[in-house]
This record gives C-alpha cells, sequence and structure tokens, in this order.
C-alpha cells in the first residue's frame, strides 16, 4: 500500500463526513484519492475513492431513499473502517484489505429493499472513479482492469462526456506548439 498516512487520513476525514452526512467533502475526498490512485495505480485507494463516492451519492438521496437504520448503518461502517485503519497501522495490508471490503459490503447490505439500487451506484460510482484515472493519463485497459469494469461500459461513459470536462485533455494550440519548439532548438 503507497501512502500510509494519506489514506489513514482521508478515511478519518470520510468517517466523519459521514457522521455529518456532508456529501461535498466525500466527493472531494474520492475525487483526492483517485488522483493518488492514478499516480500509484493502487488498488486499494481505487476502492476507497469508489466507497467514499458512493457514500456521498447516498447522502444527497438520503431524505428520498427513506433508510430507516442510517445511524446503526453510520456506527457499522465506521467501525469497519476504524479496524481497517488499526489494520494499516500496523501494516497488516491483508487485514485492511478485509475490512475494507466488509465495509463496502455494509453499503450494499444497507437496506434489503435499496440493494439493487445501492450495487447499481457502486457500479455507476467504478464507471465514474474510472473515467477520472483515465482522465489522468492511465490507459483505457489498465483503468477497466483496475477498477473490474468493461471496457465497453468505460469507453460509452467517457464518450458521452464533453471534451470540456476533461481538464487533462485539453491541447496546446498549434501556433503555440510551434512556438514552443522554436524556443526549445533556438536555445
Amino acid at each position: 500500500m503507497v501512502e500510509k498516512e494519506h489514506i489513514i487520513d482521508v478515511l478519518e476525514e470520510a468517517k466523519h463526513a459521514l457522521k455529518t452526512s456532508n456529501s461535498l467533502k466525500l466527493q472531494h475526498l474520492s475525487n483526492q484519492t483517485i488522483h493518488s490512485a492514478s499516480i500509484h495505480q493502487d488498488k486499494d485507494s481505487i476502492t476507497i475513492a469508489v466507497i467514499i463516492y458512493t457514500l456521498s451519492k447516498i447522502i444527497l438521496r438520503k431524505s428520498n431513499l427513506q433508510i430507516k437504520n442510517w445511524p446503526t448503518f453510520i456506527k457499522r461502517f465506521n467501525g469497519q473502517v476504524d479496524l481497517a485503519i488499526d489494520s494499516m497501522q500496523k501494516d497488516r495490508l491483508d487485514k485492511f484489505n478485509y475490512y475494507l471490503e466488509k465495509a463496502r459490503a455494509s453499503l450494499s447490505n444497507l437496506s434489503i429493499n435499496l440493494k439493487p439500487y445501492i450495487q447499481e451506484v457502486l457500479r455507476k460510482a467504478s464507471i465514474n472513479k474510472a473515467s477520472k484515472l483515465y482522465e489522468h493519463g492511465i490507459s483505457l485497459s489498465q483503468t477497466s482492469k483496475l477498477l473490474g469494469i468493461t471496457r465497453w461500459e468505460l469507453a460509452e461513459y467517457i464518450g458521452q462526456k464533453n471534451l470540456d470536462e476533461r481538464p487533462y485533455s485539453k491541447s496546446i494550440n498549434t501556433k503555440r506548439r510551434l512556438q514552443m519548439a522554436m524556443d526549445f532548438f533556438n536555445d
């Protein structure tokens, strides 16, 4: 696991944001984590980003979803995250992965009635985070492997986005490129 302290900080902040139902903070943490994951291509960071993003989406729709056991869920989820953090601090990556997966599973088990909805949110969160990795320059094939989605799902999602929405895909205009080349060769 790369960036141990960063992951622990993100998980601690996510626990607090979940308690306070701060969806924006969760989205920010997810994006921050996916940026780090794009550098290191760390599967654990990607999983964390997907889980946190999914939580942010559930919080946004929490009142519409009428989740009855929300406080119990938060306590259980944060308990799993605490165990994952403890395992990370002790360099027990096998246990860390186990508790991280338990936290993810607790999302699906939030409500029997909501299970299909939450699984769909998790799937869409994976596709969304995959597109962010792709924007950071990771290949379509590698990104789809890292997130366990098909290349077709990812390509379809990316194809629906406008170029203006992709900050890392903007190129320099031809005149500016020529000027840069001239400056390079004139030095």
